[in-house]
Formats: structure tokens, C-alpha cells, sequence
């Protein structure tokens, strides 16, 4: 039906005849000559119509914005000083020849140039939102990311498989979203949180290199980075160690940076411990780009009568750390508060804070209610710690460690974005040496960090079973990108004996290993590759690449942050005869 794109007519085709098809973006009336701004994916056009031709006219008259046209006309040159040089079209016009109505269109409930639009009324009419251009620069990022993931891969020997979409529930991680099996009366099947088990069992079966840009499933609260279906690039590979597979990786994420944004990025990429990341930003995914640095001062205070900070400066779980903010002494009362208020989100039960007007004068340069139960030695040694200047401002926080470094973390990026601190740039970081477990004080047991098929550092059952479970290390690795965790992986436990020592240590019984991962056992003893993998977020790195403040704005059809789809109004009740057939019965809320 056309011979171009709008936004692929330019100065090369003058004096050509087109046929160009799409939506009316803009009609204008000037006395007697009407102009109307013709939009598909690839831009916009500017077409002329003049009564010379009548019916034409006459039709370019009655159109309104968002009907579907089909116009013939001839390209010229725009008249000098309306060049529009933001449009790649923007040199030319088209002179309407004939123009053909495929389609009315009712007024849209909104106009694709407000900024103001609610959320709720975008997804609502999510596919008028979708023909703007900013939402559809960010699908069409979306493609090229994707299209040049499977061009690398393909050119290094992975191959693209596809896993199951029903499979088991299995414990640990997110909950499960469970599909009810009308051929099996009571059980149910799980959509999956990952393909983790299956790409292992394909290193089993010999494809030696395996990869899908696959959805996946997690039934979980929501917020900005996170929807209840999401897409990942999930990469698993035979015979490589975790510095083989992390270089290959980076050379993936590096050129496809430059390729789709432009953007170079470092090579190689820089490596941190897990504890230093934590150590120093509270947070095993740090924004580099923030310069302030959380510094442990707990040995400082273990004496003091301040006891909110002397306990956890005694507790081996406990932490109490400074927090420098350049500037931050011009801070008021009431901007402290509100930054009182947000760490009491992550559990913070205050924040103690010191304004430094002059450290050259000591305690009498200083402002703080904390300060008079505080020994001037350990004050000096602290301002000494945080390198503190005049004008600065310290905060703290003292609880336990996991307390702590959360709130603090959080703080730190909050107080960047609000001072302007963040600095330009991206800044890659892969994070390696994770523990193996972590403890939940609320269940009183120890969970796998990453997930229980990750292999620790250690090669002998001895070594696993002797060590203190917060001792150990695994092979794992993240891959974080100023503050976002694009990717994270590790080499997989290859041997049985293994793996069941690491279910012993997660308090994973023989009969409760065998009910829920039994294939995967019996697998492991048909002759395992040593194999390891990583997946990425493609949600997050589009997200990223896009400029997007939401994984939502790059997600075709996403859900609100209750996990409805406003569009099709799902999920909905289904009729009882469905739910007899699957041998469900709805408990239904009880009135009053």
C-alpha cells in the first residue's frame, strides 16, 4: 500500500512520487492551504494539500487527528525558513496528490504530546500510548538489543533452546505462579522463575553451549525494576570457568553498547569483592557513580555510654557506620527528618548525623545532639576516617549489620540524586566472591545467597561440611551497572555428592531433595560437564539503555504495581464450570 516510511522521505527522493500510509499526528488550517503531520513508526511528514485539487481538499478537510490515511503526493523542497531540522524528514514536504480515509478514529483519550498522562489511563489505552514516539523508540531499542544478543551468541557457537513453560514448583526464591492440570486431579504446575534447571540439564545432554531470551515468572511484590512476567537472555555453557565466562559476557555487553547506544565502556571491567562492595556501600550493587563510601567506626564506640551505639558496636551481628555527605552542612532540620523517615523504611530506628562546620576547631567546629556522649579522641578519629571538611555533614547508623547497610545504602543514593553528586558516565562492575549462604534470623536457618546449585570456592565435601556456613564462598558473579544489577550467574555444582552436601548445609533432607529435585540428582550421575552460566535482565538493561524510569515504559503490554493488566482486565473470575474441570472450589471472602 506505500512505497516509503514518512521518516524515510528525504531530500533524496525530490521530485519523486510517494505513497506513504499512517495516522494522522497534526491537522492545520492556513487560510486555505491545510497541512497535515503524517506519523508512522519511522517519523513524521509534513504533507500539503492546496484546492487545486478538489476532492483531495476537501478530504484533508474532514480528517482529524489519529485517523488512518493513505495519501499519494509528489516530494518538494519546504519553503525557506520551515525547515524542521529535529525531523529526519524535516528538509522536505510531500504536495498531496490524492488522500484515502482506511480508517476513522474516535477522539484518543489523551494527546500523544502530554506529559502528564496518569499511568493508569497509559495502560489503560495502552495501544494509543504505544503510538508515541518516545514508547516506540524504546520497543524498537528493545529489537535491536535482542537482535544483536542472538547475532553474538550465534557467532559463538551457543545455540537457542527453548525449555519448558509448565514445569514443578520447586522451594527456594520467589513464590510460584501455579497453573491448576485438569488431567491430574489436585496437582499443579509451576510457570517458571527461571529456566535454571533445564539449562543445566542440557549441559548434561552434551549441547555444550545453550542460550534463550526467555519469559519468566515470579509471583512477588512489585516496584519499578520488578513485573510478575519478565524476560531474561539466560546463558549456560560447558567446559568454561567463571573469568572465561565473565570475559565473554563483557565483550557482549561492551559491543552491545557501542552498537545500539554508542556508549564505550571500560576494558576490562572493573571486579570487587562482595564484602567490600558491602563494606563500603552497604549494597552488593553499587552506583560508582556516587562518590560517598560507607566507613565502619564500631571499634570507636565500643566503650562510649551512647548505648544505641555501643550495643551494636558489641554485637558481633551489629554494625555502626559513618556516612559523608560533601556539603551536606547546609542541610536544614527538616530535610534530615524526611531523611530520618526514609531509612526508617529499611528499619532504621534514627539517624544520628554531625555537621561539620570546622574540623580545624574540634568538637567546638561541630553540631550535633550526639556529640556530648561522645569521647573527643574517638570524634577526631572518625572526622580523621571520613576525611571530613568544613561544610560537610556525617550521618550514622547503628544496628544490625543487615540493618544498617541497607538504610545507609539506600541514604547514599537518595542524598547523591538530591545533591546533585551523581556523576555522569556508566559505570560497569562485576561482583564477585558472594557467600554461599546467608542467615534469616526471623526463620533461625540459612538460605542460598544466589541459589543451592551454585558450586562453592571449596573442591572437597570435608572442606563444606566443616566451615562455617557464613565462611564460605561461591563461584558466583553479578554483573552491575551504576547501581542496576544487570546480570548475575556462577559456576553450577557438577558433582551429586556435592550438591547434597550443599542440601544438607540448607537444611535440605536426602527425602526432601530427592521429592523435589530427584531428576536433577539422578542427573548428575549420568556424567556431568563441569558447566556454569549467567542471565540477564533484558527488561533492565533496555530499561538502562533507554533512559527509562520504569521497566513498565519498555515492556510492550506490562502489569500496574498490583500485577493487573489494566487492558484486558486480568486476572478475572472464570465461570464455575471451568473451575470445575481443573477440581478447584473458590473460598470466597465472607461478607461483613
Amino acid at each position: 500500500m506505500r512505497t516509503h516510511y514518512c521518516g524515510d522521505v528525504t531530500e533524496a527522493l525530490l521530485d519523486q512520487e510517494v505513497e506513504i500510509c499512517g495516522w494522522v499526528h497534526r491537522r492545520r488550517d492556513h487560510g486555505g492551504v491545510i497541512f497535515i503531520d503524517l506519523r508512522d513508526r519511522e517519523g513524521l511528514l509534513q504533507v500539503v494539500f492546496d484546492p487545486d485539487r478538489e476532492a483531495a481538499f476537501a478530504t484533508a478537510d474532514r480528517v482529524r487527528p489519529e485517523w488512518v490515511v493513505k495519501i499519494r503526493g509528489k516530494v518538494r523542497n519546504r519553503p525557506e525558513g520551515t525547515v524542521n531540522p529535529n525531523l529526519n524528514s524535516g528538509q522536505v514536504e510531500v504536495l498531496g496528490h490524492d488522500i484515502e480515509v482506511l480508517n476513522q478514529a474516535k477522539t484518543p483519550p489523551f494527546q500523544l504530546d502530554e506529559d502528564d498522562v496518569g499511568e493508569d489511563v497509559r495502560l489503560r489505552y495502552r495501544y494509543v500510548d504505544l503510538r508515541r514516539p518516545e514508547m516506540q523508540q524504546h520497543l524498537i531499542t528493545r529489537a535491536k538489543v535482542t537482535g544483536f544478543m542472538h547475532r553474538f551468541l550465534d557467532a559463538h557457537g551457543f545455540l537457542d533452546v527453548e525449555t519448558p513453560m509448565l514445569t514443578r514448583a520447586t522451594p527456594e526464591g520467589a513464590r510460584d505462579f501455579l497453573v491448576p492440570s485438569r488431567l491430574h486431579a489436585g496437582s499443579f504446575y509451576a510457570l517458571p522463575q527461571s529456566p535454571q534447571l533445564f539449562k543445566q540439564l542440557l549441559m548434561m545432554s552434551g549441547l555444550d553451549r545453550y542460550y534463550q531470551i526467555v519469559r519468566c515468572f515470579r509471583d512477588e511484590d512489585l516496584r519499578a525494576d520488578r513485573q510478575p512476567e519478565f524476560t531474561q537472555l539466560d546463558v549456560e555453557t560447558s567446559f568454561m570457568d567463571e573469568a572465561q565466562i565473565t570475559t565473554l559476557m563483557e565483550k557482549m555487553v561492551r559491543e552491545l553498547m557501542q552498537e545500539v547506544a554508542g556508549v564505550e565502556l571500560p576494558d576490562p571491567f572493573p571486579r570487587m569483592t562482595y564484602a567490600e562492595a558491602v563494606e563500603r556501600f552497604g549494597i552488593d550493587r553499587p552506583d560508582l557513580r556516587i562518590p560517598m563510601e560507607l566507613v565502619t567506626v564500631g571499634d570507636l564506640l565500643t566503650e562510649v555510654d551512647f548505648k544505641v551505639f555501643a550495643g551494636p558496636a558489641a554485637d558481633p551481628r551489629g554494625r555502626v557506620a559513618a556516612l559523608r555527605v560533601p556539603r551536606g552542612a547546609s542541610l536544614t532540620r527538616r530535610q534530615i527528618d524526611e531523611y530520618t523517615d526514609f531509612v526508617g523504611r529499611y528499619g532504621a530506628r534514627g539517624l544520628a548525623y554531625i555537621k561539620v562546620n570546622d574540623p580545624g576547631e574540634g568538637v567546638e567546629g561541630l553540631q550535633s545532639p550526639i556529640l556530648k556522649f561522645l569521647p573527643e579522641s574517638a570524634v577526631s578519629e572518625i572526622l580523621s576516617r571520613t576525611a571530613a571538611e568544613a561544610g560537610d555533614l556525617i550521618f550514622f547508623g547503628a544496628d544490625k549489620a543487615k540493618v544498617v547497610n541497607e538504610s545507609l545504602a539506600a541514604l547514599r543514593v537518595r542524598v547523591g540524586h538530591d545533591l546533585g553528586l551523581v556523576e555522569g558516565g556508566w559505570r560497569p562492575l562485576w561482583v564477585v566472591d558472594f557467600p554461599m549462604f546467608e542467615y534469616d534470623e526471623g526463620d533461625g536457618r540459612y538460605y542460598a545467597l544466589h541459589h543451592p546449585f551454585t558450586a562453592p570456592q571449596c573442591d572437597t565435601l570435608e572442606e563444606v561440611n566443616a566451615a562455617d556456613p557464613e565462611a564460605l564462598l561461591s563461584r558466583a558473579y553479578d554483573l552491575v551497572m551504576n547501581g542496576t544489577e544487570l546480570g548475575g550467574g556462577s559456576i553450577r555444582i557438577h558433582r551429586p555428592d556435592m550438591q547434597s552436601a550443599v542440601f544438607e548445609r540448607l537444611g535440605i533432607g536426602a527425602e526432601e531433595a530427592r521429592e523435589k529435585f530427584g531428576f536433577l540428582l539422578d542427573a548428575l550421575e549420568y556424567g556431568a560437564p563441569p558447566h556454569g552460566g549467567i542471565a540477564f535482565g533484558l527488561d533492565r538493561i533496555v530499561m538502562m539503555m533507554a533512559g527509562a524510569s520504569s521497566i513498565r515504559d519498555v515492556m510492550a503490554f506490562p502489569k500496574t504495581q498490583t500485577g493487573a493488566c489494566l487492558l484486558t482486565e486480568a486476572p478475572a473470575e472464570v465461570d464455575e464450570a471451568a473451575l470445575r474441570d481443573l477440581h478447584i472450589r473458590v473460598r470466597r471472602p465472607q461478607k461483613g
